[in-house]
């Protein structure tokens, strides 16, 4: 299971990597692991502009086996959607490449202390043993 040591995770699976004050956002390779194909990627790009809260719904991720919501890991204003998710064919680079082409949404982040509230790699792997 590939848990990058330069992300931060939230105990539902998704990741942040902050980039000076901007945050990218994504769900893990466990979870994409265990989602399964993912055929469906449903956040809308009205969000941007938006400031949402940690923990809040931003979208979710449709696949063979179930729907899973997709919840911000800290606050920020939405100020990207990765809008190739959206493309049924494209939904796969979630599978394919979740920390890399299969992010989902760039964010500012309110206050970067938050993050010190997320897992890091070892304790998300401690997590999913």
């Amino acid at each position: 299971m590939n848990i990058p040591s330069n992300l931060k995770y939230t105990k539902d699976d998704e990741w942040i990597r902050l980039e000076g004050e901007f945050g990218y956002i994504g769900i893990t390779d466990y979870a994409q692991h265990e989602l399964g194909d993912i055929t469906f990627v449903d956040i809308d790009p009205d969000l941007v502009g938006e400031t949402l809260e940690a923990e809040e719904e931003f979208g979710a991720v449709e696949a063979v086996k179930t729907t899973a919501e997709l919840l911000m890991p800290v606050a920020g204003e939405v100020v990207e959607v990765n809008e190739a998710l959206a493309d049924e064919e494209n939904a796969k680079l979630v599978n394919t490449d979740p920390y890399g082409e299969g992010w989902m949404l760039k964010i500012k982040v309110s206050d970067v202390a938050e993050l010190d509230n997320l897992l890091d790699a070892a304790a998300y792997e401690e997590k999913i043993k």
